[in-house]
């Protein structure tokens, strides 16, 4: 009985595998990409618990002192590197207590629009800030924010008020960092949005304006819970990235009398790595950064779970 059992499986394989066989073909091409150059470098994470050398591979250094973990605790040693993780965290949980809901309520503000034409003319000026660089809007800012020659600064004085320091005192730093973050971020991520309020069923709004809802109760009753989804998702994938940090955006805008607010593990990174040439030290400080945000998405999603949805995976 087993023998036929078996034979029956295998059969089941066989037809399978003559029926989709050219989709495992187009497949191979991807997995390969993934083992070569993302699969087999990490390989190179080794470096964090060795003694780099230019002239050694990877096998050939020795190992770091403190049984392979000398580099971790001189990151957690450096007064510079604390300060780092802190500005991390901060930048990146005020982009997400700032910049993560901007989107959602723009996309419904969009959705209640009624001329089509105007609604994509706001769309399409709202989302060309996102294929500008960082070097161009810190540019940009220096020119709008400026102390003494910006626009607003020139306004301000003009009106009687005294010039606001936008990009040299630390705490209107950080509001410009994150105020730019979501003025360059908010049209793009909009889409996503309104991608996931067209697969929102129309009956659902008819029922609910012959049940007498309003404008709001449909958006409270109706949008809110059929982009629900989108949205556990989507703060799940933040939520996994709050450790990480871009390079460009805080290392275009920072200067020396904000350095205590805008250096972060990524201009640390260039500075101790690239810099001063400590590849092990910021190795270490790498891995240390990806360990703590795959936490965070576990947990995440995790929490998500819990609580009913479906989660990431």
């Amino acid at each position: 009985m087993a023998t036929v059992l078996t034979t029956g499986r295998a059969r089941k394989a066989i037809n399978y595998i003559r029926s989709y066989w050219t989709l495992y073909v187009m497949l191979a091409l991807p997995i390969a990409f993934f083992v070569i150059f993302r699969y087999i470098p990490m390989s190179y994470i080794l470096i964090a618990f060795k003694k780099y050398s230019l002239f050694q591979s990877i096998w050939e250094m020795p190992w770091a002192d403190n049984y392979g973990f000398e580099y971790f605790i001189r990151a957690f040693q450096n007064r510079d590197f604390i300060n780092a993780v802190r500005n991390t965290l901060m930048l990146n949980a005020l982009d997400l207590l700032v910049g993560f809901p901007a989107p959602i309520i723009f996309a419904l503000l969009l959705n209640e629009l009624v001329y089509p034409r105007y609604k994509r003319f706001v769309q399409t000026v709202t989302y060309m800030p996102y294929f500008l660089s960082w070097i161009i809007i810190a540019g940009m800012a220096m020119q709008v924010f400026a102390p003494n020659t910006g626009v607003v600064n020139v306004f301000l004085r003009r009106m009687g008020y005294q010039p606001i320091p936008f990009l040299n005192d630390p705490t209107w730093w950080v509001v410009t960092y994150v105020l730019l973050g979501v003025w360059k971020h908010l049209g793009w991520n909009t889409i996503i949005y309104l991608a996931a309020l067209t697969g929102i069923n129309p009956e659902l709004y008819e029922a609910a304006e012959i049940d007498g809802a309003n404008r709001w109760q449909k958006i409270r009753y109706v949008t809110l819970p059929g982009i629900r989804p989108t949205i556990i998702t989507l703060l799940i994938l933040n939520l996994g990235q709050i450790l990480s940090s871009d390079f460009d955006r805080p290392y275009a805008l920072m200067n020396p009398l904000v350095y205590d607010v805008s250096n972060v593990i990524a201009t640390y990174v260039y500075t101790y790595g690239i810099r001063g040439l400590q590849f092990s030290l910021t190795t270490a400080v790498g891995l240390f950064q990806s360990v703590v945000c795959v936490i965070f998405l576990f947990a995440a999603n995790a929490l998500a779970k819990k609580y009913g949805e479906r989660g990431v995976w």
